[in-house]
């Protein structure tokens, strides 16, 4: 069995105003020629300008590329790899969110591999899963939401259309070689922005915090470049992730709230970074594996604050509509992190049972949607019980069963099925 954690975290720059340095850091990489990606909306907002303005007193050369679109498919990340192939960029500055920093990645990824196909590197079974062996370009990331944490991951995730599911790349190779977290970003976050990307920190963290421990997974790889980049849960990122879940309980409501509550939102910035380095590392489980078909398979649902033309379920809600079942679900594979969990986000838990961890977890959680609002059950997004069985082919290419492991795949949602009948002596769920 695996003995070996591998940590994986970007250098990161985190202060108001790390913004206005970006020239500077783009000149000290050496970079000639700059792609600037964002989308469309953020393209005329002070993050963008801050950093072209930056990049240009360096005198350095760059274009902007503004097609990003939010919740990116496979189409949309050829679109930006096509358009990083033809110009020949030799760093790559995002700014945005944790759609504008994936795509950016796969653009990064792509374009350094001209002859590499699109599943090449996509997670397995619907992609290859190769390890990447061939240098990136630099990459800096200027994240300007409080939630993926994709400034400090090596994760990419997109929508592939064939399949109506969500899937995507998880490599070392794809972290940023700097992240920037620039708390001045965040004060015209939109209200349901701010809710839905911070709810996202909370999830990252509990999953992370639950996932099978690393020492379960195995063998060992033979070399370790094909060690996964998701390796279970550990002690570097235990650590991150419970900070994580103690500043989210705080201060996320108010951050929500009250756009002028400047610490309440640096906080955010701050515990999503942390949740970051702990999902980015450990990986997580079933509520990410199940909010994918839940976000590809959208029919009309739309969210204030959010402009895409077309139906669109944010990413922060898709993993959390299904979290208060998982986490009581889950629980009896691991009780004790599922109590430390529910203590991190406010719970009493001085005189719970080891069998009441799931349930305790669940309704100090609920509690937390309840407060800001968060739409509750699938059959808030829209769908009926006739949906669960697409709902359930979407989620099942995350599965990760044991008979179909190999050395280089993280370790997985459905996993948990497996420990929690193991554990329980129960063979149904």
């Amino acid at each position: 069995m695996e003995c070996v954690i591998e940590t994986l975290a970007s250098n990161v720059k985190f202060g108001r105003g790390a913004t206005r340095e970006v020239g500077q850091d783009c000149k000290n990489l050496k970079a000639k020629k700059v792609c600037v990606m964002t989308d469309k909306k953020l393209s005329k907002m002070s993050p963008v300008q801050i950093t072209v303005e930056s990049i240009r007193k360096q005198n350095i050369n760059y274009k902007v590329y503004d097609r990003v679109r939010v919740e990116p498919t496979d189409e949309s990340f050829k679109e930006a790899i096509d358009f990083a192939k033809e110009e020949g960029f030799d760093c790559f500055v995002a700014v945005g969110g944790g759609s504008v920093i994936d795509t950016c990645k796969a653009a990064n990824l792509y374009s350094s591999n001209p002859d590499a196909k699109l599943l090449d590197y996509v997670n397995v079974p619907i992609g290859k899963g190769l390890p990447v062996t061939h240098a990136l370009r630099p990459l800096i990331a200027v994240t300007t939401t409080s939630g993926t944490g994709s400034e400090s991951s090596g994760t990419a995730v997109f929508d592939y259309l064939p399949m109506k599911a969500k899937t995507g790349i998880a490599n070392r190779a794809l972290c940023p070689t700097l992240g920037i977290v620039d708390p001045d970003h965040l004060i015209t976050l939109p209200e349901r922005v701010a809710a839905y990307s911070g709810i996202d920190v909370l999830c990252n963290a509990i999953e992370s915090y639950t996932a099978i421990p690393f020492k379960k997974r195995g063998p060992r790889p033979e070399d370790p470049i094909l060690r996964p980049t998701y390796q279970g849960s550990n002690p570097i990122s235990d650590i991150s992730c419970l900070y994580a879940l103690k500043i989210t309980a705080k201060y996320l409501k108010r951050a929500v709230y009250n756009a002028d509550d400047f610490e309440a939102r640096e906080k955010m910035h701050l515990a999503s970074l942390f949740a970051g380095i702990g999902f980015g590392n450990a990986g997580c489980h079933l509520c990410h594996g199940m909010s994918y078909p839940i976000s590809g398979l959208v029919r009309d649902y739309r969210e204030e604050g959010y402009d895409e033309a077309e139906p669109l379920i944010p990413h922060g809600l898709s993993v959390i509509v299904s979290a208060p079942a998982v986490f009581q679900f889950t629980a009896p594979s691991c009780p004790e992190r599922h109590l430390e969990a529910a203590e991190a986000i406010g719970a009493d838990v001085s005189r719970v049972r080891k069998e009441d961890a799931g349930k305790v977890l669940r309704d100090t959680l609920l509690k937390i949607l309840r407060d800001i609002e968060i739409p509750d059950g699938l059959n808030a997004l829209g769908y009926t019980k006739e949906d669960v069985p697409a709902l359930v082919k979407g989620a099942m290419p995350q599965s990760n069963q044991e008979q179909r492991r190999t050395p280089s795949m993280p370790i997985h949602y459905c996993d948990h099925i497996n420990i929690y009948k193991k554990e329980t002596g129960k063979n149904e769920i």
